[in-house]
């Protein structure tokens, strides 16, 4: 029998929250076992719901999306958190990294997409939009400087390669059949550039403070 992966949702627009509970209880493999309209009472919220996986709205009343990450992601490491939002902002996407979230999509995400990106993170991958890919290559072509010459702290070109195939719209399966790989390699990649990208988050942030 199939396991179903159990999905909380934080999110203060309650037709975009309903749309939301419906495609997951609606979809064999889904379980929504919460929707919440806010982050209060949030650790309560998790321990009655124990989801797997959260879609984290990036904008909420009271303590925002960003600050729910920190709390959950240092009372439970081990739930994945998929955030969301409705405009591809740089400065939050990488605030919401660094916080520990592990993907980063679009409102206007259509309802398939969403639903594998769900998998796709309990499967240990990072997913990300078109969109998303698109600044993150930006961001890394307008020159982020790391704290280190290693080589690993910088984007490399199989990584640049596979951000581009992501803003051309191709899923992991078909990047890995394009650059003759596997999808799990796909994966590794993508979690890579996540990482890269909060060893620069924490280093703008501090140097920001210091200004």
């Amino acid at each position: 029998m199939e396991k179903n992966i159990p999905v909380a949702i934080f999110e203060d627009n309650y037709l975009l929250r309903d749309g939301y509970y419906q495609l997951i209880n609606g979809t064999p493999g889904f379980a929504c076992v919460g929707a919440y309209d806010s982050a209060a009472d949030l650790i309560f919220k998790i321990k009655r719901s124990e989801p797997e996986v959260i879609l984290m709205d990036i904008d909420m009343p009271g303590m925002n999306g960003i600050e729910a990450v920190n709390i959950v992601k240092q009372n439970f490491p081990a739930i994945h958190i998929i955030m969301q939002t409705v405009f591809e902002d740089d400065d939050k996407i990488f605030q919401a990294i660094q916080a520990g979230a592990e993907g980063y999509i679009l409102k206007k995400t259509p309802p398939a997409k969403m639903l594998e990106a769900i998998t796709e993170v309990c499967a240990g991958g990072a997913p990300m939009t078109p969109g998303i890919a698109a600044k993150t290559l930006q961001l890394f072509r307008t020159g982020i400087k790391s704290l280190t010459n290693k080589k690993e702290e910088k984007l490399n070109e199989r990584q640049k390669e596979i951000l581009g195939c992501i803003v051309s719209g191709l899923s992991y399966k078909l990047i890995a059949e394009k650059l003759f790989i596997s999808v799990d390699t796909v994966r590794y990649h993508v979690k890579n550039i996540y990482e890269i990208l909060q060893v620069h988050s924490k280093y703008e942030l501090i140097n920001k403070q210091r200004k």
